[in-house]
């Protein structure tokens, strides 16, 4: 599954990129997030934290990985995750572009791929509930950083 946006923020861009290149502040914002554990800073961490779709509710655990960090420009990391019977491996980047001195605008891109229990269980949902968690990051990571 790919996701794709542009988010527009208004904060200057390097507040966006402290933001969004820090884990503990990402964190905060991500939908059934319980831990980061930095494993070596500014290159990988770890996290747990737990997902449902409908009655399928599970628990995960994955490494995140930056693939390149290109200060106040973009960055790409990759992301390997497991959950009972499940495997999720995941690139997302986001490239952030200067609109004016006090705003940025966010693009991200995001390929997920799912496979196991959980594909088989809740593919038909996986679509609509990625989507409304992407968005409620997204309004979190805005209401966040403009504040």
């Amino acid at each position: 599954m790919q996701f794709k946006d542009k988010v527009i923020i208004t904060a200057p861009r390097e507040r966006v990129w402290e933001f969004l290149t820090d884990p503990h502040a990402v964190a905060a914002c991500a939908p059934g997030l319980e831990s980061v554990d930095i494993l070596v800073p500014d290159e990988q961490f770890e996290v747990k934290g737990s997902v449902g779709f409908g009655t399928v509710h599970l628990h995960f655990l994955a490494t995140v990985e930056w693939l390149s960090l290109e200060p106040m420009e973009k960055a790409q990391l990759k992301a390997h995750g497991t959950a009972p019977g499940s495997v999720m491996d995941a690139t997302a980047s986001m490239t952030l572009h200067t609109l004016s001195s006090a705003e940025t605008e966010l693009e991200w891109v995001a390929d997920i791929t799912v496979s196991g229990t959980i594909a088989s269980l809740a593919s038909r949902m996986m679509g609509s509930v990625t989507k409304k968690l992407t968005g409620a990051f997204f309004s979190c990571v805005k209401r966040e950083i403009e504040t």
